[in-house]
């Protein structure tokens, strides 16, 4: 996944990843990519669930994608038209973020 951002992406210098990823991939992604891979760990005090830096929007947005129930379950053949169903999903989201506002008393729809 890595290799595809690259290609995809190549002025991203910096990928925040899950402490579970930390050790060979973090020296292979600086040495083969010149990608900096930054692991968000645990606090070792913690129990139980803990909102993680940065992790939060990502787990926010996949929750977002899965309300749409096509994305839900794997109804689609190819692979391009699950593709074009997460692109849509992900069209709506950021259309839902732009058009709302925060107003003093919380959330509001623009009207």
């Amino acid at each position: 996944m890595l290799w595809r951002l690259r290609l995809t992406h190549p002025r991203i210098t910096q990928v925040s990843a899950d402490s579970a990823y930390a050790g060979k991939l973090v020296g292979r992604a600086e040495d083969f990519l010149h990608i900096t891979l930054k692991t968000v760990p645990r606090p070792r005090v913690a129990k139980g669930f803990v909102v993680l830096p940065r992790r939060w929007r990502v787990e926010r947005t996949l929750g977002s994608i899965m309300n749409a129930l096509r994305n839900a379950r794997d109804y689609e053949r190819l692979p391009q038209h699950s593709e074009a169903h997460l692109n849509w999903s992900l069209i709506t989201l950021m259309i839902k973020r732009l058009t709302w506002r925060k107003s003093a008393t919380g959330w509001a729809k623009e009207s």
